[in-house]
């Protein structure tokens, strides 16, 4: 019988390869779960997306086919991670699950390729083909981090603390707040960056995002709207954040099917709508602290160039403590 906690990983990271973000998958698939099943679910799905590439030679290496139907490939990789990197789970529990997990998928032809496989993995030293396997991270991305690619992807391979990120927290002290001021968070969801901003208590909180679903959580007057678009205030505000979505380059650790899934096109993508959302910032605050969670110069430097910035802030993970982010404090 299979075990709750390998079900939901398998069924997340199936949502995932269809495109969904790795937290609301688990999120979706482990709310009925006691808390070790849901804790358990999480480090095989986070681990196998950490490890991908990894995980993707070893298959190979341990006598797979180069071509494999997804969801053979997605419990040969839960299973190789398991026996891997998992010390409290027994050997044969790894490899029955992977079997079990396939023949549910409607892939019992695939059962006995899977048994074979996994009962010939170790954990012996592995010579990796290329430093992209070794550090489980693209090429394209380790080439644009220069000296700093290394610790940035060991840093990918790690679990984060539980709780509000250091770096998150990093972002709200430059906006300068003060009681009795007003203040307007332009890309608000989840809320976190609002709750730390209302600890402050200025006078007037209005928290904003264009997906009603994520606002509903978030503190202070909500407001629906897209913030690249034309904004609906006559007053400016003291101060305005706009947090803007961005590649998540720094997160990796958090979020790792970005790395698997970010194209080098999508960062000039991003970068037009930050640009916007920018424009719709300074036009409606005094005080304008832009950032970003993301490493990359497109959607940090290259988006403030030219404009009036008074201080920049620029975090790596692996270098600083937490997860990657850079931050611009513009007075218009």
């Amino acid at each position: 019988m299979l075990s709750a906690a390998r079900l939901a990983a398998f069924d997340a990271l199936q949502a995932v390869e269809r495109g969904a973000h790795s937290d609301e998958a688990l999120v979706s698939r482990c709310v009925n779960l006691d808390s070790r099943d849901a804790g358990l679910a999480q480090e095989i799905a986070l681990g196998t997306l950490r490890r991908q590439s990894q995980l993707d030679f070893l298959i190979s290496y341990f006598g797979a086919p180069a071509k494999l139907d997804l969801p053979v490939r997605l419990a040969l990789r839960i299973g190789v991670y398991q026996l891997r990197h998992l010390d409290r789970i027994p050997d044969r529990a790894a490899v029955s699950e992977s079997v079990e997990l396939v023949k549910r998928a409607g892939k019992r032809s695939a059962a006995g390729l899977v048994n074979a496989v996994l009962r010939k993995v170790t954990r012996d030293e592995i010579a990796w083909p290329d430093r992209a396997t070794a550090l489980s991270c693209p090429e394209w991305l380790l080439a644009r981090w220069g000296a700093r690619a290394e610790a940035v992807a060991r840093h990918a391979l790690t679990v984060p603390p539980s709780g509000m990120d250091p770096g998150a927290r990093s972002i709200v002290p430059l906006l300068a707040l003060e009681p009795e001021m007003s203040f307007l968070d332009l890309c608000a969801a989840p809320g976190n960056k609002t709750r730390q901003a209302m600890e402050v208590a200025p006078a007037l909180t209005v928290a904003c995002d264009r997906s009603f679903r994520r606002l509903s959580t978030v503190p202070g007057h909500r407001v629906l709207l897209d913030a690249a678009a034309p904004l609906p205030f006559r007053a400016k505000f003291d101060r305005v954040l706009a947090d803007v979505p961005c590649s998540g380059t720094g997160t990796l650790a958090r979020n790792p099917e970005i790395k698997w899934r970010l194209t080098p096109p999508d960062l000039p993508r991003q970068a037009e709508r930050q640009r916007r959302i920018l424009e719709r910032a300074l036009q409606a605050g005094r005080r304008i602290v832009y950032s970003t969670c993301s490493l990359e110069p497109e959607e940090n430097e290259e988006v403030v160039r030219g404009l009036p910035v008074v201080e920049t802030m620029r975090r790596w993970p692996g270098e600083d403590e937490g997860d990657g982010f850079f931050a611009a404090v513009v007075v218009p």
